[in-house]
């Protein structure tokens, strides 16, 4: 099943269990929600994403304190924990995403190599945030983003939580 197909299914999994997502997108400039919006019917379960790609976007439109952002960087479990769980909260939705890393091919450091990635979720349950590393160009480090989130939703398609 394609990538597409997989997408498909999980908005109508989402719109008969009437859960919705919203997300913060840094490093993916919104391609993960374009995809989403690829499908018909998504409205029923896309509340909304939101691209803070810069620091002063991430602080104004989602709440990341400065001193996070200064303390542990834009590309940290800090600050995509706050991503998650604050476009949760701001979209009332189900599951918030963050996502926030390096695409690179420049930008890395030897703590934080490009290709990586942090990826929150967050739901009335709790903020789970995932570090990845991908070795890939940019088109690629974004389609792989897009498929661990979506193995995240396929996985929470039958739990309101």
């Amino acid at each position: 099943m394609n990538i597409l197909e997989r997408i498909e299914k999980i908005v109508r999994n989402y719109t008969q269990k009437k859960l919705k997502i919203a997300l913060a997108e840094s490093c993916t400039g919104g391609y993960v929600s374009h995809m989403i919006t690829n499908i018909s019917g998504a409205s029923n379960v896309f509340e909304r994403g939101i691209v803070c790609y810069s620091n002063q976007a991430k602080i104004d439109l989602l709440n990341v304190k400065r001193s996070s952002l200064e303390i542990y960087g834009a590309v940290s479990e800090n600050v995509v924990n706050q991503l998650a769980n604050n476009i949760r909260l701001l979209a009332d939705v189900d599951i918030g995403i963050g996502i926030s890393g390096i695409a690179g091919p420049t930008g890395g450091t030897p703590e934080k190599p490009v290709g990586t990635v942090y990826v929150g979720f967050s739901t009335k349950k709790g903020t789970k945030v995932i570090r990845y590393n991908f070795k890939a160009d940019r088109i690629t480090f974004k389609e792989l983003v897009l498929e661990k989130i979506v193995d995240y939703l396929e996985q929470k398609k039958s739990k309101r939580n």
